[in-house]
């Protein structure tokens, strides 16, 4: 498989278990084709056209020809300059690398990590928290993301793929939408009675299994085990976290337990402030998780040799 062949197909697997709903991300990529078609000059060319395909900013090809054929990836969550050497000392040892995909965005797909964001507003949308309401707590939020990133030095990591010649890509909400849906496909149809049943359920998936015994595994941070769940929200996709303003909407709405990858002291106190259950499933398990479905899906079509580094462990579902 070609490295644009990759691309697009984890692009299309993105779209396919994205919690908004396809028709949802079509309507977003059919809006930016009009916008895109609507500007001239300086505008139109420093668009990102990317967009016009591929509504994850956060997911790009970061280094390399789309045209390389692609037999051995290495993986990581977080991939640094660290493991691009790793790379490069597993080439001269003979085992050639393809590929390396991290799962956290690097360069220009860091840089443009708030645009993901706006997934919120459906998503929150979609659980019954009015959409004016969700739109106005989002953009002082997204608004936040894009200064804190401003300053980071986003180019080292593909910098020194580059001066390696070593191609590079990151999988970042793709991978985010496919654990999102899983879980919550999942926990839906258990229907758990309590919190500790909703820890036994996620405690049954091997990469949470794995984490319990990196002392990482997923626990409770509020409400008490014998707590019932109510209605469970899992929180695991859309860039990075949302407004901690939106937890008493929420509550209005009807949620009583958040299943998420990890959480804030100013988010907690809020949930716990609308006595709103919160469970973290945890962060590089979730991710490890979320990436693991994604290469399912992508091996069905073509087998790869994976690599595992970073915090990622291949685990393969029949």
């Amino acid at each position: 498989m070609k490295l644009k062949e990759l691309y697009e197909l984890i692009i299309e697997l993105g779209i396919n278990q994205d919690p908004r709903g396809k028709a949802v991300v079509e309507k977003e990529i059919s809006g930016l084709k009009q916008t895109y078609d609507s500007l001239s000059g300086e505008e139109r060319e420093e668009f990102d056209r990317e967009r016009l395909n591929n509504p994850y900013s956060d997911t790009r090809i970061l280094q390399g020809n789309p045209e390389e054929e692609i037999r051995r990836v290495l993986i990581g969550i977080d991939i640094d300059v660290g493991e691009v050497l790793l790379a490069d000392r597993l080439r001269e040892k003979g085992r050639k690398i393809d590929l390396i995909i991290a799962h956290h965005p690097e360069g220009r797909a860091l840089a443009g990590l708030h645009r993901v964001m706006h997934m919120h507003t459906d998503i929150l949308h979609g659980v019954g928290v009015p959409v004016n309401v969700v739109e106005s707590l989002m953009g002082k939020r997204i608004s936040e993301v894009e200064r804190r990133l401003l300053p980071v030095n986003h180019t080292k990591v593909n910098d020194a793929a580059k001066l390696l010649d070593i191609p590079l890509m990151c999988v970042h909400t793709p991978a985010d939408n496919h654990v999102s849906t899983f879980l919550q496909k999942l926990l839906d149809e258990k229907k758990p009675e309590t919190l500790e049943s909703v820890i036994k359920i996620l405690k049954q998936i091997p990469e949470y299994q794995r984490a319990v015994r990196e002392n990482a595994g997923p626990k409770i941070v509020n409400g008490e085990s014998d707590f019932r769940p109510g209605k469970i929200f899992v929180d695991m996709t859309g860039g990075t976290e949302g407004s901690k303003d939106i937890f008493e909407r929420l509550s209005q709405a009807g949620i009583g337990t958040i299943v998420g990858m990890h959480i804030s002291d100013d988010h907690l106190k809020k949930a716990r402030e609308q006595h709103i259950n919160v469970i973290i499933a945890g962060h590089i398990s979730s991710d490890t998780l979320g990436v693991n479905l994604i290469l399912d899906s992508i091996e069905k079509k073509q087998p790869l040799d994976v690599l595992e580094c970073s915090g990622f462990v291949r685990i393969r579902r029949k």
